[in-house]
C-alpha cells in the first residue's frame, strides 16, 4: 500500500496517538488508503521534526529514526528510535471503539 511504500525507504516515521473521541481521525488513517486519498489533505497538520508531518489533532506523537524493519507475516514492522515528541496527556482512542473500522484495503 502507498503507507508502506513511503515507509520503506524514510530514514524516520512519525508516530501519532490519536485521542479519545477522534473516531473521524481513526476513520481517517485506518479506513481510507493512500493509494486512493491524500489523507493530510483532509486534516490540518504542520511540518515536524526530519519534515515529518505531524497532525495537529494528536497532541502526543513521537519521531524515530528506523533501526530496523522485519517481517511480520503479512504486514512489515518497523523498529524505531524515538528522538523528537510531545506527551500530549491525552487519552488515546481505544481498541473497542475502532473495531468496527474496515481497511482501506486487504492486508
Amino acid at each position: 500500500n502507498y503507507t508502506y511504500r513511503v515507509a520503506r525507504g524514510a530514514p524516520v516515521l512519525g508516530v501519532h496517538v490519536v485521542p479519545e473521541g477522534r473516531l473521524d481521525l481513526a476513520a481517517l488513517f485506518g479506513e481510507m488508503t493512500g493509494d486512493v486519498v491524500d489523507k493530510l489533505s483532509q486534516t490540518s497538520w504542520a511540518r515536524g521534526p526530519e519534515a515529518t508531518p505531524i497532525l495537529d489533532a494528536c497532541p502526543a506523537w513521537f519521531v524515530g529514526r528506523v533501526v530496523d524493519r522485519f517481517d511480520a507475516g503479512d504486514h512489515v514492522g518497523f523498529l524505531l528510535k524515538p528522538e523528537h515528541g510531545e506527551a500530549g496527556g491525552a487519552t488515546a482512542v481505544g481498541f473497542q471503539e475502532v473495531r468496527h473500522l474496515q481497511p482501506g484495503h486487504p492486508a
